[in-house]
């Protein structure tokens, strides 16, 4: 007799960093495990891309997508509220829409998985008794730290990055002070309140997905499992660790646009990718230098880029507006640099691109949905973080992983000149280091696929999920 189908929403926050990992999660329990999926999106106003995206997505068969409206935030919020506090402030203003969508459901979900800024609907799903994963699509370390940052707010006196010892988290990696996520940055701004928040009621779920995999990460897991100070914090005895990762999006189009079959005549490996993710900017300086670090560099490469933005490098998370490129680039740059590389304004098909043979590296913010992307593909990096957790990500990507280099200082404590940035992209592309790099990278990108393969690791992982579930409909 056949199980009866499941049906599984999921709650995905704004941004299309948050988006992109919820639906790809979507289809792969629809697609492998036959399960009805409904997709929650929080929208808002000022994302024209996140609406295209939506609305280009709920076109497919597998999953329903039912956009939640959006809410107005304005009278909570002032110029200095932080990226991280506006979405906590976003998601609980629309939980009253969240209760209304799930309670007017013919099929109520038997499972509810929500992203990192939805941990907030955890009374939501208690009211209709509905089993309640999170769903973490970063890397085990930052959500250690998350779980953990509880401890160290009760045991730590004064700022993190003014401590002289790294953060060390209960049999993970330590965290130097430089690399914290940025609500670790003041302990007086309302996103670390929210952080500890966040990490608190991760605890109180049945169960936590990671968008990562047992090799990438095998210590942190390890610790997550079986580290009894670091389950201390955890609320069920048996909390149970869900790796399934890498999830990723797939190359979807036939269609070759303009970069791809400008790529399609570049020898192999010969092109260094250039993107900051939907929402990460430069500074007017840092844009001018990087530009001449590429040209110094004579590598062939493909800039996706964004007008620059003085304040913080998320400041156009929500919202980035189109400006003519000769405006703000090194004057005659786009016709210097014609025949060596492709400027490409606000967006391009980061997937189509990573997988393209041609492509040889990738200069990131290590946003972790573009970091995945890049090392599904075998593809080394040049890791420049701006915001979030994306430090902790490069600090695991160069030091514990082996798959990339770094500028001397962080971006963001200060401009990274032309001459590091040109001796950055030479090392990458053309020294015997940078060949250990890529060579490591693509052993890595042989375990990933092994990981969601039949009986890999994160394959085990997600059917122990869909069996956790069924389990708690009895």
């Amino acid at each position: 007799m056949d199980s009866p189908e499941l049906h599984v929403a999921i709650l995905s926050s704004p941004g299309m960093g948050h988006l992109i990992p919820v639906l790809v999660l979507g289809n792969r329990l629809a697609t492998h495990h036959n399960i009805k999926i409904t997709i929650l999106a929080i929208t808002t106003t000022s994302s024209s891309a996140e609406t295209e995206f939506l609305k280009k997505s709920n076109g497919k068969t597998t999953i329903e997508i039912i956009p939640i409206p959006s809410v107005d935030i304005s009278h909570l919020i002032d110029s200095s509220t932080k990226v991280f506090t506006q979405l906590r402030l976003l998601v609980r203003e629309a939980l009253p829409g969240i209760r209304s969508v799930i309670d007017s459901m013919t099929h109520r979900p038997d499972a509810l998985i929500v992203d990192i800024f939805c941990t907030q609907v955890l009374p939501i799903a208690e009211e209709f008794n509905i089993p309640k994963y999170a769903y973490h699509p970063t890397t085990a370390w930052t959500i250690s730290l998350a779980l953990y940052c509880q401890v160290f707010d009760n045991e730590i006196e004064g700022e993190y990055v003014d401590l002289k010892e790294p953060l060390k988290i209960p049999g993970c990696k330590a965290l130097q002070v430089d690399d914290v996520v940025d609500p670790l940055l003041d302990r007086n701004d309302q996103q670390y309140e929210e952080y500890i928040k966040l990490g608190m009621e991760y605890a109180s779920f049945d169960g936590i997905l990671i968008n990562t995999w047992e090799d990438l990460e095998p210590d942190t897991i390890k610790a997550l499992r079986n580290n009894d100070k670091l389950r201390s914090v955890l609320k069920v005895p048996d909390f149970p660790i869900y790796p399934i990762g890498p999830l990723r999006r797939t190359v979807e189009t036939t269609e070759r646009d303009e970069v791809i079959q400008w790529l399609d005549k570049q020898n192999h490996e010969s092109v260094l990718y250039v993107s900051f993710g939907s929402g990460g900017t430069l500074s007017s300086e840092q844009i001018i230098e990087l530009a001449w670090g590429l040209e110094l560099s004579q590598q062939k490469f493909v800039w996706v880029i964004r007008p620059p933005c003085d304040g913080g490098a998320d400041s156009a998370y929500f919202n980035s507006a189109e400006k003519d490129m000769q405006e703000y680039l090194p004057e005659a740059f786009l016709t210097r640099t014609k025949d060596m590389g492709l400027v490409v304004p606000m967006w391009a098909k980061q997937v189509e691109i990573l997988s393209h043979s041609s492509v040889g590296g990738f200069l990131s913010h290590c946003g972790w949905n573009s970091t995945v992307e890049s090392l599904t593909n075998g593809v080394p990096m040049i890791a420049w973080p701006l915001y979030a957790e994306q430090k902790m990500n490069a600090a695991m990507l160069a030091e514990e992983v082996g798959v990339s280099i770094r500028p001397a200082i962080l971006p963001a404590k200060k401009v990274v000149w032309r001459e590091e940035i040109e001796g950055m992209v030479r090392m990458l592309m053309h020294t015997n280091e940078g060949k250990g790099i890529r060579g490591k990278a693509k052993k890595l990108k042989m375990s990933a696929e092994n990981a969601l393969n039949e009986g890999g690791s994160s394959c085990n992982s997600i059917c122990e999920l869909v069996k956790d579930i069924r389990s708690r409909l009895l």
